[in-house]
């Protein structure tokens, strides 16, 4: 795993800190503080990319979708493919998370 490089401990403590966030506006916040509108706005797209991979759709209508390169659209499938699988369970978690809601 790429993360093991963090070997400091201070690794540990900010995703403890990922983790004691509560609400949508704690995310918003943080997230505001933390990093630039850029960085979290890449995160975002490749999020979005991720989700659109899994529903199978082609790098065509995801670059159209998204504004993504397919330079990007392929580190994200790549990712999806050979991963540690956290992209692909956080996509399948928040999947499920808008179906109950739909249902409701």
């Amino acid at each position: 795993m790429k993360i093991d490089k963090i070997q400091d401990g201070h690794g540990d403590e900010f995703f403890r800190s990922l983790l004691a966030l509560e609400t949508l506006e704690d995310c918003y916040n943080y997230f505001d503080d933390l990093m630039t509108l850029k960085e979290l706005d890449s995160m975002i797209q490749r999020f979005e990319v991720a989700k659109l991979l899994v529903l199978n759709k082609t790098y065509s209508d995801i670059s159209e979708a998204t504004g993504s390169s397919t330079t990007t659209i392929s580190r994200v499938k790549r990712i999806l493919d050979e991963g540690n699988g956290g992209l692909l369970e956080m996509v399948h978690r928040i999947d499920e998370q808008d179906d109950r809601e739909l249902h409701r």
